[in-house]
């Protein structure tokens, strides 16, 4: 597998992640830049895109979902209680073409997932692991973690959330890749920030 960073809008720079496959296919994870940008980076790879994975629904997150699914015919994973067609989470149950399954994990054309349910940021957040890699989404960044003060957060329950990934029975060199900022590693976060050590402010 091959991953390709791609940057949203000014201001936010949402990070979003292509992911090719052996089989010459692609997934993106919580793309948000000018749907332009990814269908040439498609292009450039010979690469079909079939799913569109969504750790949560917050507009700067899911910004470029209704026009590649058209545009490609992907299919759409996420949890559907962030899909209440809002201003903060803009997406409708109908561009959601699948919830995250009850099993633990997701096979996607020879990519298997494995499925953290992590709520806190919002009500539907997930993370996934694949490989070496972590998709954090907005619950843990390198140093920090989400925030809980907008509609749907919740504090307490971002707490068990970074609680699970702090005992993860993932290497210490798991890439962190979250949905704002630097990229780290699972280690360097275990080892330095202070949300994930349990501490609260």
């Amino acid at each position: 597998m091959e991953l390709q960073l791609i940057h949203g809008p000014w201001p936010l720079y949402t990070n979003s992640f292509l992911l090719f496959t052996p089989s010459g296919s692609a997934l993106v994870i919580d793309p948000n830049a000018d749907p332009g940008v990814y269908e040439k980076a498609l292009a450039d790879r010979g690469a079909r895109l079939t799913y569109i994975l969504l750790t949560h629904g917050h507009y700067d997150h899911v910004g470029a979902v209704a026009a590649l699914r058209a545009a490609t015919g992907a299919r759409v994973h996420m949890d559907p209680a962030d899909a209440s067609g809002s201003e903060l989470l803009p997406l409708t149950p109908d561009l959601v073409d699948e919830p995250w399954p009850d099993a633990p994990e997701l096979t996607l054309d020879g990519v298997t997932f494995r499925i953290w349910r992590t709520p806190g940021h919002t009500p539907g957040g997930v993370c996934l692991h694949t490989g070496n890699l972590l998709f954090c989404g907005d619950t843990l960044f390198a140093g920090s973690c989400g925030r809980v003060d907008l509609p749907g957060g919740d504090a307490a329950a971002m707490r068990r959330s970074l609680a699970l990934l702090a005992g993860l029975p993932l290497p210490d060199a798991t890439q962190v890749l979250p949905g704002h900022g630097e990229l780290s590693t699972l280690g360097q976060e275990r080892d330095t920030n202070p949300y994930l050590q349990g501490q609260w402010f």
